[in-house]
């Protein structure tokens, strides 16, 4: 895997994310992670969540998060490699 530094400035104020790394195959596959854990995926263009005893939802992550049908303006940076699974490392949250 490859590490990621993910930064946007899109969804911004409180409550948000402002950067993530991440491991991931490629930009392109980095870019469809989301930085919250409860994001699990991604499905017809929305962020999605799943809950094993209920199923999947679609989630408002994008209040959090850049929204996946624009996630090309997500800046992404290399970093290096890691054995690390595909996933997030670390990421920056502002709870205000």
């Amino acid at each position: 895997m490859k590490l990621y530094l993910l930064s946007q400035s899109v969804a911004d104020g409180y409550d948000t994310y402002d950067s993530v790394v991440v491991a991931a195959k490629s930009i392109k596959d980095a870019r469809t992670i989301h930085p919250s854990s409860f994001v699990t995926h991604h499905k017809n263009g929305k962020w999605m969540w799943t809950y094993s005893a209920w199923g999947e939802y679609e989630t408002e992550a994008w209040r959090s998060w850049v929204g996946f049908y624009h996630i090309d303006m997500i800046e992404v940076k290399y970093l290096g490699e890691t054995k690390e699974p595909r996933w997030v490392i670390l990421a920056s949250f502002n709870a205000w």
